[in-house]
């Protein structure tokens, strides 16, 4: 793994040392580069058509001020909890601005979904019996539709692949007569007028991905065919861009993703079609990045380990996954300066209390001496703001970082809590 420090980075490290934001009762803080971040944004949009509309996936990130600033670059917001739902409510996104999915929502969901006009994506059987229900007695603005699962396989990660035989998610098109069932439900319904899957994200390759969508693709033409109108006017493809944790490189891009569907799916940018993404991971994990101190440093059994302040509660699945959930990770001295020197392999460990929590194994470093600090690249999404509260470690201040490099803006984007 590619553990340099870029200019960029190393700048942005120098500068949040220099103003003290390391300092004895803050150890561990994030921070998000939003130029970087805009720009992974614009990028996006002008990887796709115009007919496609972006909605983030707020289970990578749900912090405020993230979710502001990506409605306030044009993106709407996919939701998959009460939580998440309220909180993009919070930050300004109403309508079908807001994208409901979720394998498991209460009537009280449902009810706050099509009351607000809220996208809505069915995931099974009973949950359509609900929403008719609902329907029987009120009107929504909200586009309904049911989410399928193509079963088209699994990627490199199983639990992070959503598209196979037996998955939790959606309604299975390869089982029993489920395929012409899923038809009747829409001609029975002209209120249903979106079609919803989602391959999977990271360990899933392009094709897997354009293969499941083109089936998806295919169901809603016939559909449309069948009853002799086009009922359905809108897919939501999912996300599931994979990101590159090996090196700062960009690999596949926004631009890859949409040639594999223009191959794998041409149909899809025919416009026929309004279609949504959930991107989620891959907006922003590489805008991020953790920097924690080294708090002590020993020999166990003649193997160096580096205590520091990032561990399960802010990595959690590099934790509990550490070979499908490799980071990389950077030394640096005590000003937090990319550090030199000969490179030995060592542990770094986090300050959770149980014996598996470590972020890297035995990785080759500049050996780590108690005041240095560690930098944990990627880690935009889902690390730093969906905490995992092991020992009650609380949650971390991350701060958002704009401008060049020579004059750098910081602002405090969540607070963290000290440690006391």
């Amino acid at each position: 793994m590619d553990d340099s420090v870029s200019p960029r980075k190393a700048a942005i490290a120098a500068r949040a040392y220099g103003d003290g934001l390391l300092i004895e009762d803050a150890p561990l803080i994030g921070v998000i580069d939003m130029d970087a971040f805009r720009h992974t944004i614009d990028d996006l949009r002008a990887s796709f058509p115009n007919f496609f509309r972006h909605a983030f996936a707020a289970k990578a990130n749900t912090m405020p001020a993230i979710l502001k600033f990506i409605r306030g670059a044009g993106m709407s917001c996919e939701v998959a909890s009460p939580g998440e739902f309220e909180a993009a409510v919070a930050a300004g996104f109403e309508g079908e601005e807001i994208v409901f999915d979720s394998p498991a929502k209460t009537r009280w969901e449902i009810d706050a979904a099509l009351k607000s006009g809220a996208t809505l994506n069915i995931d099974n059987w009973q949950e359509l019996t609900r929403v008719d229900d609902w329907m029987g007695k009120g009107k929504s603005r909200s586009i309904v539709g049911i989410r399928v699962n193509p079963q088209v396989g699994a990627g490199g990660i199983a639990a992070m692949s959503t598209a196979t035989r037996t998955s939790k998610f959606g309604i299975g098109l390869e089982d029993g007569d489920n395929r012409e069932l899923v038809i009747a439900a829409y001609a029975a319904r002209p209120w249903l007028t979106c079609l919803h899957t989602h391959v999977g994200s990271q360990g899933c390759p392009l094709e897997l991905i354009a293969a499941g969508i083109a089936k998806t693709y295919a169901l809603a033409e016939e559909i449309n065919e069948r009853l002799g109108r086009k009922q359905i006017t809108t897919l939501d493809i999912g996300g599931g861009l994979p990101v590159n944790f090996e090196s700062d490189k960009i690999t596949p891009s926004f631009k890859d993703y949409v040639a594999s569907l223009r191959a794998g799916v041409p149909g899809l940018f025919s416009g026929e079609f309004k279609v949504v993404t959930e991107f989620g991971r891959s907006v922003l994990a590489k805008a991020g990045f953790i920097l924690a101190r080294v708090e002590y440093t020993k020999e166990t059994g003649g193997h160096p380990i580096a205590i520091t302040h990032a561990g399960a509660q802010v990595a959690t699945r590099t934790v509990f996954m550490p070979e499908l959930w490799k980071i990389r990770v950077s030394a640096l001295d005590g000003q937090a300066r990319p550090k030199k020197g000969e490179r030995i392999e060592q542990d770094v460990a986090g300050p959770c209390c149980f014996a598996g929590d470590i972020v890297a194994h035995a990785r080759p470093l500049p050996l780590l001496e108690p005041g240095d600090f560690v930098m944990l690249h990627d880690t935009g999404a889902y690390y730093f703001s969906t905490p995992f509260v092991y020992n009650s470690l609380p949650a971390i201040p991350v701060y958002g970082v704009s401008g060049p490099d020579d004059a750098l803006k910081v602002e405090a984007l969540q607070q963290g809590h000290a440690l006391v």
